[in-house]
């Protein structure tokens, strides 16, 4: 066995992954304050090529030495934009016919592994989806949650009731891509 190198990968270049078509799930980040989170979040948005990542209230945008840092220039790769309000962008999306999806702990939330047997899977004639990660500490707002249309819950069987934002970003963007990838 012998490790691919990065020209084997067969990876796009960043004009060209600007212009490929995305998969239409569109990621918020409810006051993540973490830039190495961030910039984590940007490669997973990247390498699942996601139509967008908006960040929200104390959520940092690029540039930042630190996003970059973990980002590894994915945050030339991705689309984003910059809310001062989560509730302002979710509220956008919605008016645009977006499913919006909570990554929380609720009453009724999804087990992400039951996510394909709910209407918020991804096919080509679904709505668009919006998955909105929260603080580090605090989740996503209560606020943030009243507005969305379900919650995914990612099932643990440890000590801990959480996991780092950017591991959950992952752990949601491969699960709903792998189901029905669009592009």
């Amino acid at each position: 066995m012998r490790k691919l190198t990065n020209n084997e990968l067969g990876r796009l270049d960043i004009p060209s992954f600007r212009s490929a078509p995305k998969n239409r799930v569109t990621v918020i980040l409810d006051n993540v304050r973490s830039l190495n989170n961030i910039g984590s979040i940007f490669r997973s948005c990247d390498a699942f090529r996601i139509e967008k990542l908006v960040l929200t209230g104390i959520s940092t945008p690029p540039p930042h030495r630190d996003i970059h840092k973990s980002a590894l220039g994915a945050e030339f790769s991705v689309d984003w934009e910059y809310h001062s309000q989560t509730t302002e962008a979710v509220l956008s999306l919605k008016e645009q016919g977006y499913h919006i999806l909570a990554v929380e702990q609720t009453v009724g939330s999804i087990p992400l592994n039951h996510l394909s047997k709910s209407p918020y899977i991804l096919h080509p004639d679904s709505p668009p989806i919006a998955v909105i990660l929260g603080h580090e500490i605090h989740g996503v707002s209560q606020e943030v949650v009243n507005l969305c249309d379900a919650a995914v819950e990612i099932p643990q069987q440890g000590t801990k009731h959480s996991l780092n934002v950017a591991v959950s970003a992952g752990i949601v963007l491969w699960e709903l891509i792998r189901k029905s990838p669009i592009c």
